[in-house]
């Protein structure tokens, strides 16, 4: 198997001439609604490094947006994907099904959080499993509303769109959407300190703010579920209060309420547990996991307790590629690289490492208003000097000279000013703490 040297080169200026050749390609052949973060085209990618076409290595702090966290291409995935490929690409699982879909379910149903009996059911995006989750829990409860949280993102398909909080670029101009969607204020620390101490920092109290919206503007008699990320993503890696979800999770139950966990970006060792909710101790209705279940190919996840995930009747779930054979093959090598080597652990020692940096620089730069997240999903929210005013041109000027330098990292949150890190877990401490000595040149030179 191939490997690619774990080290930052810069061969050309950002983006080089092949890479420019095919920026003039895609403006001509590509929808204008599809746009690019980095401004190179990706040749190779191993580790914590991709490889543009111009031969420039960049350090990878995204992941592909938290999707390959056992490092790109890793050699388990590849194995298990030349292996099934070899035997069969489809035959559509309502058809003639196979084991690895079979064999993924269980594997989910093991590893989610929640002892009693569960089933699952596999899809392709992200956005698919949201929609489906809804669907099964407005089967099994017979009520239709849904409440998600102001910062949330669900997706792009026009059920997910009315769920999403933030209308430029994911709903702008694409309505109307679907009906009876709900929203309720998240505990965001950071941004309710100007509330006060206590709704701040008691996840209790912010909850009992949310579940009075609910009950006042929709009514647990009419609500079917209540879907929120247990850490925001696209909204700014936003971590609730302690007490927060535990605190929904009681109300849902005491309501006949479906508490759904949307782990697409959370799941599978990315915070430094399997999956964010394990932190608070909450075991969610349904789980819904996309993203890092199969290091890069599709697939996605409903995961959840037997007798709501049976509700639905026979063939009211499904689709053509969902559980396709070679995303199944790569997930479960996947699941089985997270445990054999370690890296629920190695998530939790990237914080460590990130945090302690993140948190120096903090000390020193008042620009920083926060450094927040779990495992190896890191942020810090930028501000204008001595206030909690957003600086969302600052993150753009910051990620662009990180980009030109060879280090690759998103932005995120509500007010665009989120810098947010998502390594690989099998990323050395030599390449991070590289990429963050870029990051902390640019910011001063700025």
């Amino acid at each position: 198997m191939r490997t690619l040297e774990q080290s930052r080169h810069l061969a050309t200026t950002i983006p080089g001439p092949r890479s420019q050749e095919l920026i003039a390609r895609k403006a001509a052949a590509v929808s204008r609604g599809i746009g690019n973060t980095m401004p190179v085209y990706a040749a190779r990618a191993f580790g914590g490094i991709v490889e543009d076409v111009d031969g420039n290595r960049l350090i990878d702090l995204g992941s592909g947006i938290a999707v390959t966290t056992i490092g790109n291409a890793s050699p388990r995935v590849v194995d298990a994907v030349r292996r099934q490929v070899a035997d069969f690409t489809h035959t559509c699982f309502m058809i003639t099904p196979y084991e690895g879909y079979v064999a993924v379910a269980e594997q989910l149903n093991r590893l989610t959080p929640g002892s009693g009996e569960k089933r699952s059911a596999l899809f392709n995006s992200g956005s698919e499993a949201v929609e489906n989750a809804v669907k099964i829990a407005r089967s099994y409860t017979g009520k239709s509303a849904v409440v998600s949280f102001d910062h949330a993102y669900h997706g792009r398909t026009n059920l997910t769109m009315a769920l999403t909080a933030k209308s430029m670029p994911y709903k702008h101009g694409f309505g109307p959407f679907a009906p009876e969607i709900y929203r309720a204020p998240l505990s965001y620390p950071f941004r309710d300190a100007e509330f006060g101490k206590e709704i701040a920092t008691d996840g209790a109290v912010a909850a009992k703010r949310a579940i009075t919206v609910i009950e006042k503007q929709v009514g647990a008699d009419n609500l079917a579920a209540v879907l929120i990320e247990p850490i925001q993503g696209e909204g700014g890696f936003i971590v609730p209060a302690d007490g927060f979800l535990p605190a929904l999770r009681d109300w849902c139950r005491d309501n006949d309420v479906v508490f759904i966990a949307d782990e697409v970006q959370t799941g599978f060792a990315r915070t430094g547990a399997m999956f964010a909710c394990e932190h608070d101790g909450v075991e969610p209705d349904l789980i819904v996991t996309a993203k890092g279940i199969a290091d890069g190919l599709p697939l996605s996840a409903v995961t959840g307790r037997a007798e709501i995930m049976d509700a639905p009747h026979v063939s009211g779930l499904g689709g053509t590629y969902g559980g396709n054979p070679l995303a199944c093959a790569a997930a479960l090598a996947t699941i089985e690289t997270i445990e054999a080597d370690g890296l629920i652990g190695r998530a939790r020692e990237i914080e460590t490492l990130m945090k302690e940096r993140l948190h120096r620089l903090q000390a020193s730069d008042d620009r920083i208003g926060d450094v927040r997240g779990r495992g190896a999903m890191i942020a810090m929210e930028l501000v204008k000097p001595g206030t909690l005013d957003p600086d969302p041109v600052l993150t753009g000027q910051l990620c662009v000279g990180c980009h030109t330098a060879g280090v690759i990292v998103l932005s995120c949150g509500t007010f665009g000013n989120v810098l947010r890190f998502l390594p690989p877990l099998t990323i050395s401490d030599e390449l991070l703490v590289e990429g963050l000595d870029v990051l902390e040149l640019v910011l001063k030179d700025l």
